[in-house]
């Protein structure tokens, strides 16, 4: 049998073949390249002004993400409302916003525009602010590039037809996104939202439920989801937002709320600033 003791050559004796050919070295290629992306990460991810950012997924391959909330110790937070199906209980909302003086933001569907122009029209009047929702509700993650785009550019000129805001946040239905639906959006001018609290008010939750839900994992920097038209939320927004200001909490739309620049997203979606930025 060969001896098999390493020459000080590099050669393992008796075969005359270089050291590495002898050991498994792949290992190195995936740590290699973790490490590369880590290092290059705060670069990356703090740079310029694009709405999103890249943290590094499992298998060390940059992911981008949307954003769930802001890592912040201010008292502030976010509600928004998604409207995709019916407005005859949004008066009520508003009405209630409007008692507390409190500003939101509408994530609203090209289609549920179409239906209820006059009612988007009332909800700009208040205040609040509009976000894009898509124009048909779909999975965008099974929609190619050039789909994910008409289901974004459209509304976006829709919106800013009938109020002339111009739009900046775009909020995936179902939650669903991936680099391609959040490089899209970026392309487009948009911060890609989601949500760090969800009322699930869309299941038809007793207004006590959603009550406990939201105000149970209520947070700084927090984004609140709840939809226009869900039965019970009406009945538990008063004592929310009660809640709320009893905790010392003020509320602001979205685009008050994030960063604008100048910030990097952590592993849950939320928001930090820069190191060395104010």
């Amino acid at each position: 049998m060969a001896d098999a003791r390493v020459e000080p050559s590099g050669t393992r004796r008796g075969t005359r073949e270089p050291l590495w050919r002898f050991y498994n070295l792949r290992w190195l290629v995936p740590l290699l390249v973790a490490t590369a992306v880590t290092v290059a990460y705060p670069l990356l991810a703090g740079w310029g002004g694009s709405p999103a950012r890249f943290v590094v997924a499992a298998s060390g391959s940059p992911r981008l993400l949307p954003i769930y909330g802001v890592d912040t110790t201010e008292k502030k937070v976010a509600i928004s409302f998604d409207a995709a199906w019916g407005a005859e209980r949004t008066p009520l909302i508003l009405d209630t916003l409007d008692r507390y003086g409190v500003k939101t933001t509408f994530f609203l569907v090209g289609f549920w525009i179409d239906d209820h122009a006059d009612v988007l029209k009332d909800i700009v009047a208040r205040g609040h602010e509009i976000g894009n929702h898509t124009a048909t509700h779909p999975h965008l993650n099974s929609l190619d590039t050039p789909a994910i785009r008409e289901e974004l550019a459209p509304v976006h000129e829709q919106i800013k037809a009938a109020t002339g805001q111009t739009v900046i946040l775009f909020r995936p239905p179902f939650g669903e996104y991936s680099n391609k639906v959040i490089e899209v959006a970026q392309e487009l001018g948009y911060y890609t939202i989601q949500w760090s609290v969800d009322s699930l008010d869309w299941k038809d939750l007793s207004a006590d439920a959603i009550y406990e839900r939201v105000i149970g994992a209520i947070h700084p920097g927090a984004i609140v989801l709840f939809h226009n038209n869900a039965t019970n939320t009406p009945e538990a927004l008063p004592r929310i937002l009660e809640a709320l200001k009893a905790q010392g909490y003020t509320v602001v739309p979205i685009s008050q709320l994030i960063y604008r620049d100048n910030y990097l997203i952590d592993h849950r979606g939320f928001q930090k600033r820069r190191p060395g930025v104010p």
